[in-house]
Parts: structure tokens; sequence; C-alpha cells
């Protein structure tokens, strides 16, 4: 499996950086967004470093996506949002700004449209609280 040392997801993936998971399997982790652009945003990442869309294998894709799917169920048991989005972003132009592929699975509630990313750190214990809820949804 290929790992970027500088890359703050390959970090993650190493444990040498904290963040609030959801849930792991053999290719990918899901945790919480630290920039949430709703309640309960979320990532879901592949194990091995790839850049971007077109750098990714086949299998790898189809896990982060199947994780994705197991996610966003969760998040509409789990938090009760009247939808979600799937947002994917290649080339900083695009959006991206963490160039590890990534997808972001975006919960929507009735009155708000989430943006493209937030603007404000959550607070580590609300995140732990929602990524609970959505846990215990799986």
């Amino acid at each position: 499996m290929t790992h970027d040392p500088n890359c703050l997801f390959c970090r993650i993936v190493r444990g040498e950086i904290p963040a609030v998971q959801v849930f792991e399997d053999e290719d990918t982790i899901a945790f919480m967004d630290i920039f949430p652009a709703s309640e309960g945003h979320a990532l879901v990442i592949p194990k091995l470093h790839a850049a971007n869309l077109l750098e990714m294998p086949d299998d790898a894709l189809t896990a982060v996506h199947r994780s994705a799917r197991r996610l966003a169920a969760a998040m509409m048991r789990g938090l009760g949002p009247a939808g979600f989005q799937i947002r994917q972003f290649n080339g900083a132009e695009a959006g991206q700004t963490v160039f590890h592929y990534h997808v972001h699975v975006v919960p929507c509630y009735p009155g708000a449209r989430p943006g493209l990313h937030g603007r404000d750190q959550a607070d580590p214990a609300v995140l732990a609280g929602l990524a609970g809820r959505i846990r215990a949804a799986l």
C-alpha cells in the first residue's frame, strides 16, 4: 500500500494525527470533517495514497464508494437529515484542499444549503457526539 509521508490523510491512516473516526475497514476510513459544511459532514478516504480520481485503482475506488454508501445510510438513520450530498473534488481549481482522494458525505437539512467547505473548525466534543450517533446507526 502506498503512502505519502507528508500527506495529512496518510498521517491519519498511520495514526500519527487524531481524527474522530466513524468506522474503518480493510481499505477505508470514515471520519468527521473538522471544518464541516453541515452538521454530521464526514469524509471517506482510501488507506492507500492517490492524489485524485484519475490516480485511484478501480478496486480502491469501489471500496471508497461502498463505504460512502454505508456512511450515508447510517447518517440518514442516526442524524435524520432530509437528504445528503456526495462530493468529490479534483485539483485546487475544483476545490480540492487535501491531495489524497476522498469523498465528502454531507447531510442536508431543511432550509440549509451547505457550502463546499465549512469555514469554522468544529468542537471535537460535538464531532465525537455526532460520530457516536452515526456509529450507533451502522
